[in-house]
This record gives C-alpha cells, structure tokens and sequence, in this order.
C-alpha cells in the first residue's frame, strides 16, 4: 500500500499527464476540442483528489468537481473561488465521450477548460508545498 506522500504524488503525476495532453492538442491547428476538455477535466479531478487525500478528506469514486470542492472546502474554504467556474469540467467527464449526447465545444470553450485546469493546478500545488 502506497504511503500518503506517495499516492498524493501518483495522483499529481496522472493529472499532470492529463493537463499535458490537453497542451499537446491545443498546440494543433485542427485541436480536437472534446479531447482537450476531457482531458482538462481529468485533471482537475485528479489534482483535486490529491488535495483531498493531502488533507486526509476521504471520498469516494466521483467526476463531479464541484463534490471534489465542497470536500476540500471543509477545511481550505479558500478554494471555494475555483467552485463554480471548475465545476463546468463535470460535463467533460462523461457526456462529452458518448454520442447519445454530442457535446462539441467551441476552441475558446476548450481554451477556457485549460485555463481553469491550470489555476487548480496552481492552487493544489501551492498547498502541497
């Protein structure tokens, strides 16, 4: 079993992979727009469940952000600034990968979606020091 420090840092590396991805597609001129946002969502997620375990807040499987917030909120209510611009990721994290409900978000949409991955990359990171 990994020690805290530990899965705090396997956490950090996944979103951070995550945030790399939606770099590496913003850099195409033909960017796909829906990978982007998952993927900007995922790691939000993930640099928010970090935060989480770092706080020792227990959760339990989830993509909504705004849940991830209002848990870390119960002990850094400074966060609560991110809540509901971040919690527009939540419709990247499922509907955005099945046809059922084709959700095509707009290059500035996609743009705004790394912006916010950034700050809470940011933000998470700052408290981790």
């Amino acid at each position: 079993m990994k020690t805290k420090k530990g899965l705090i840092n396997s956490w950090i590396k996944k979103a951070e992979k995550d945030l790399l991805t939606a770099e590496h597609e913003l850099s195409f001129s033909d960017a796909v727009t829906e990978s982007i946002c998952f993927h900007c969502q995922q790691a939000v997620e993930k640099y928010l469940k970090a935060y989480l375990v770092f706080l020792s807040i227990p959760f339990t499987k989830t993509h909504e952000i705004g849940e991830l917030i209002t848990k870390c909120e119960n002990k850094d209510n400074e966060i609560f600034v991110f809540k509901e611009e971040a919690d527009k990721l939540t419709d990247y994290a499922i509907s955005i990968r099945y046809p059922e409900e084709p959700l095509e978000p707009t290059l500035k949409e996609a743009k705004e979606a790394f912006e916010m991955a950034k700050k809470i990359r940011g933000f998470v990171l700052s408290r981790l020091l």
